[in-house]
């Protein structure tokens, strides 16, 4: 009697680990596509980056502001970004802080204009573009990375008269996608 019993529940054990390992088979080719999707949807907004980039017609939108020492701050998208249009840039910071600065949003917006714009690719498919902005308010070296496969990138903003770089990390989208509220500019 025992004997049985014992067969009774090593054959239910074994039945349960047997549906389980097959629900996992039947999951792995769902997660598979669903990785596949997402992939081939960062992609799409990577290459969408990439002319809108080619085109002097973006915005990076920045979640995140890392200052000179590395110290980083997360921010609202919608009030810190570089935007380019055509010869025109655009850089304003805004962070959540009570008190207004210039701009009215608790920071600073400066308008340039675009000079020396240079795109490059690397082996990896990275593109890099450095760009000068001058303007009132403005004398910097702008230097963006889109990594390849994602519209993630960075910015660096060097000013030209002292030595307090800037980097803002977020999402660059073509300017019509883009849903940013401007500053009063200096």
């Amino acid at each position: 009697m025992k004997k049985v019993i014992v067969m009774a529940l090593a054959a239910v054990l074994f039945m349960g680990t047997g549906c389980s390992s097959t629900k996992s088979l039947e999951e792995s080719p769902n997660k598979e596509a669903k990785k596949e999707a997402q992939k081939a949807m960062d992609q799409a907004l990577f290459e969408e980056a990439k002319q809108a980039m080619e085109g002097k017609t973006f915005t990076l939108e920045a979640d995140r502001v890392i200052f000179k020492r590395g110290s980083n701050v997360f921010v609202n998208s919608n009030t810190n970004f570089v935007m380019v249009n055509n010869d025109r840039a655009s850089v304003q910071v805004a962070f959540n802080v009570p008190a207004s600065g210039p701009n009215g949003l608790g920071g600073v917006t400066v308008d340039g204009n675009v000079s020396s714009y240079e795109m490059k690719t690397d082996k990896k498919g990275n593109v890099y573009l450095s760009m000068n902005v001058m303007g009132t308010g403005i004398s910097a070296r702008v230097e963006i990375t889109l990594p390849q496969g994602s519209n993630n990138a960075s910015v660096t903003i060097s000013p030209n008269f002292n030595s307090n770089r800037l980097t803002l990390s977020g999402k660059l989208l073509p300017l019509e996608k883009s849903n940013v509220f401007k500053g009063q500019s200096l």
